[in-house]
């Protein structure tokens, strides 16, 4: 991944910005576990570390930690931690990790009482499972949420300090100081358009920022569950999917009409998958070309956001704005809640 700390993390727009106006002070964060049962106790433990050396006020979930076969908790557990999360009056609600088991809650989460935390500022943050939670608030109430780190994969990182920029990220989610990301796209060498970039310029407006991992939102076509989002900017990311099963998932949202529905997708990192001597050639910018063949709207590459220590903060919700200039993006949203 190409990425610098001026074009992937907090953006060139903040720079000019009076960091004095901002809340950088400690913050209440609560963290709790909707999805798989937290396996790695140790990266539980050192996230909670981090954050509270960083200054924050952490509270942990009183099942955060609670197991049921695969699961953090039955059913009935893990939904009452998504309501505790939500009565928390916390800054931020972090879950410990992904996984799976967000899907099989829907129906149950009393979205009206999460959109009512999100308007008093409860900030919901997560990436890979969350990606069901997210889109399902969206559908149901409008409310915005945060595609984002969790604890232990990023901030109880081993042996080292969590991502500096998924972590500046983070701290100005909370200090009310982001409003905006850029990155570069990869220089690619498809066929249609050899060593160039997707969109050499490009500008869209005020349009709604929606997406997370591709594998879960497909599962959600078809539900009332997946947002109905006309003229968005729609981001995808995925780890341990081969490019064919990519495609495949693609092709589903394509035969659905949710891409041509779309100003611009993005796609972010797609990561921990192995190609075979079968594939001949196939790989994943084969699905780039492929996508950019099927669909008007531009295709973006190399999105700093998935199953990566480098990651954004992105809101799901919120209406932004995405510039493109040769190989530089840009995706900016003010002050979004």
């Amino acid at each position: 991944m190409s990425t610098e700390r001026a074009a992937s993390g907090p953006s060139a727009l903040q720079n000019h910005h009076d960091s004095s106006l901002y809340d950088h002070g400690p913050k209440h964060i609560y963290v709790y576990s909707p999805s798989s049962a937290v396996r790695d106790k140790a990266a539980f433990k050192r996230g909670i570390a981090r954050l509270t050396s960083l200054g924050h006020e952490v509270e942990v979930d009183p099942d955060a930690l609670a197991v049921h076969t695969r699961f953090a908790g039955d059913d009935a557990t893990r939904l009452a931690a998504i309501h505790r999360a939500a009565a928390s009056g916390a800054d931020a609600a972090l879950i410990s990790r992904g996984g799976y088991g967000l899907s099989r809650l829907l129906p149950g989460i009393r979205y009206k009482a999460v959109a009512k935390a999100v308007e008093k500022g409860t900030r919901f943050v997560g990436v890979s499972d969350f990606t069901a939670f997210q889109l399902a608030l969206l559908a149901q109430t409008g409310a915005i949420s945060w595609a984002g780190p969790s604890l232990g994969a990023d901030f109880g990182v081993a042996g080292g300090e969590p991502d500096d920029i998924m972590e500046a990220c983070f701290d100005d989610l909370l200090s009310g100081h982001g409003e905006g990301s850029g990155w570069r796209m990869h220089r690619e060498k498809s066929q249609a358009t050899p060593g160039k970039p997707a969109a050499a310029g490009l500008y869209v407006k005020s349009a709604v920022l929606w997406g997370g991992n591709l594998s879960v939102l497909a599962s959600l076509v078809g539900t009332p569950y997946l947002p109905d989002v006309k003229g968005g900017v729609l981001f995808l990311e995925d780890v341990h999917e081969h490019p064919y099963r990519i495609e495949r998932m693609l092709t589903q949202l394509l035969h659905g009409g949710v891409l041509a529905r779309q100003k611009a997708v993005v796609l972010g990192q797609f990561t921990s998958f192995k190609l075979a001597p079968h594939d001949k050639g196939y790989k994943l910018q084969s699905v780039v070309d492929w996508l950019r063949s099927q669909i008007k709207a531009p295709v973006l590459t190399n999105l700093p956001f998935g199953h990566v220590p480098t990651k954004v903060l992105l809101p799901v919700g919120a209406k932004v704005s995405l510039s493109v200039e040769d190989r530089d993006a840009l995706i900016y949203w003010g002050h979004a809640r």
